[in-house]
């Protein structure tokens, strides 16, 4: 065994002690799902960071630098904005119809805002989709212990499922806060060293003009270069307003000001982080412009490019973020599963201890899940971008309406949802491989979505007056 796979583990088990022995004070679903409302602006910006950077973030977004250029910012630059939209935007809004009617998911708003069925059709739906941004975290892991050790992709799956599912399930929100402020630490030191040394190694910016000249004309275009480019904002600037990980971390906050300070800290360091993924990534094609795959961009330069110490920095610090969004994901597995489905509709009268209980169970097995399906999909990008999609036009319109408007009622959000989806789905299938930005399948969704939303408010507002009217005639006749 490798001293740098030792070193991972050792790592691992520390993050897996620290996990259990917060978790030791959760008892209660309160606990377990908002941390009490007690986390302020530092631990708020740190657990919401920490999650956002994740396998996206880094190794998926190095390699859309790798193959794309400097166009690959907008992958981590549009979760940046979502983020600061989410701080200024839907998030102080949100807390407080959380605290008044003492909601702990975003299914509890759903339900508040527009009913059972809207609860569960979401609930549903997402709990599938979740499990592909659990599984795209594993993916990564998997990458990074197969290039420190040459373990196949199932050992690296299976040790950071091991990992996240002991965390999380025996804390929650809490220990997730706490952990994840540990890998955020390492996450920004490890890169903090990383680029300026691998940079001087290839002999700075020249080297990657060169290669760029070589690669695409393109290359070094910021707003759109390979597949790459501005259009990632309608994939993902939705997705991180409405997320049900990041809103539920937003329920945990003390209040409005935390969630303004906390969550515009962390967008803000999303944007400014954009940069060090899709720089290491274009370092690397430097290095080795013909890798078998453009995700070992990032584990290939940190783990060859650098000194071993600081190398070995890097790998703890990416193995970091994944694990700190996957824990994301089990948050979202375990919520909805325990809360929205289980206490919601199977066993209304259950006990905080029960949902509790299901919470833990629904982690366990959404991570075992989440491992399986790691062994399968071909990428981190590929299996971010099914849960962001979904995300974006299933839910976006019928929570950003619902905040505004107190009218539009369950017809309005199955209309969305229904016909999100169904676009997604259109554009996917018929639309040409070479088709036009515009032409982006999250986008058409995203606007079909709010189209039906707006037309069905619009009928409904029209029925509504008519039939005023008609009750109007009739007490004057």
């Amino acid at each position: 065994m490798t001293t740098g796979l030792w070193v991972l583990l050792a790592y691992a088990a520390g993050l897996v002690a620290l996990g259990a022995w917060i978790g030791r004070r959760v008892a209660a679903a309160g606990s377990f799902f908002v941390a009490d409302r007690k986390l302020g602006p530092v631990l708020l910006f740190a657990t919401v960071l920490a999650a956002n950077l994740g396998a996206g973030t880094t190794v998926g977004a190095a390699g859309l630098g790798y193959r794309d250029g400097l166009s690959a910012w907008w992958w981590v630059g549009s979760a940046g904005i979502g983020t600061i939209l989410l701080a200024l935007w839907v998030g102080p809004r949100i807390w407080k119809v959380a605290a008044r009617h003492g909601l702990l998911t975003m299914g509890d708003y759903l339900d508040l805002r527009y009913g059972r069925s809207v609860r569960l059709l979401i609930a549903v739906l997402l709990w599938f989709a979740t499990l592909t941004i659990v599984s795209g975290q594993l993916i990564a892991m998997a990458e990074i212990v197969s290039v420190v050790a040459g373990t196949p992709r199932w050992i690296g799956a299976l040790l950071g499922g091991i990992v996240v599912i002991v965390y999380f399930s025996a804390g929650g929100l809490v220990a997730s806060a706490w952990v994840n402020l540990v890998q955020l630490v390492v996450l920004l030191a490890g890169f903090a060293v990383a680029i300026p040394w691998a940079l001087s190694d290839i002999g700075g910016w020249a080297a990657i003009e060169a290669t760029a000249a070589r690669t695409s004309p393109d290359y070094l275009n910021l707003w759109q270069g390979g597949g790459s480019g501005w259009v990632y904002i309608a994939l993902l600037a939705p997705a991180f307003i409405i997320s049900p990980g990041l809103v539920q971390k937003v329920y945990g906050a003390t209040g409005p000001r935390a969630i303004r300070i906390g969550l515009l800290a962390a967008g803000v360091g999303l944007v400014l982080f954009a940069f060090a993924p899709t720089v290491l990534g274009m370092i690397a094609r430097v290095y080795d412009p013909a890798l078998a795959s453009r995700e070992q961009a990032l584990p290939m330069l940190l783990a060859t490019a650098l000194p071993p110490a600081l190398g070995l920095l890097g790998l703890a610090a990416v193995f970091s973020a994944e694990v700190s969004s996957a824990d994301a994901g089990l948050f979202m597995l375990s919520t909805s599963l325990s809360k929205d489905l289980y206490k919601g509709f199977l066993r209304p009268e259950a006990t905080s201890r029960q949902v509790l209980r299901v919470a833990r169970g629904a982690a366990i097995a959404g991570g075992t899940l989440g491992v399986l399906l790691a062994l399968w999909l071909e990428s981190v990008i590929a299996s971010l971008t099914i849960f962001y999609s979904i995300l974006s036009v299933s839910l976006f319109v019928p929570v950003a309406a619902g905040l505004h408007s107190r009218r539009a009622g369950v017809p309005e959000a199955l209309a969305a949802i229904g016909a999100g989806l169904a676009a997604l789905g259109a554009v996917h299938i018929f639309a040409p491989a070479d088709a036009p930005a515009l032409l982006d399948r999250t986008l058409i969704g995203l606007i079909v979505s709010a189209a039906a939303f707006a037309l069905v408010a619009l009928v409904r507002a029209r029925r509504g007056d008519a039939r005023r009217t008609l009750d109007i005639e009739r007490e004057q006749g």
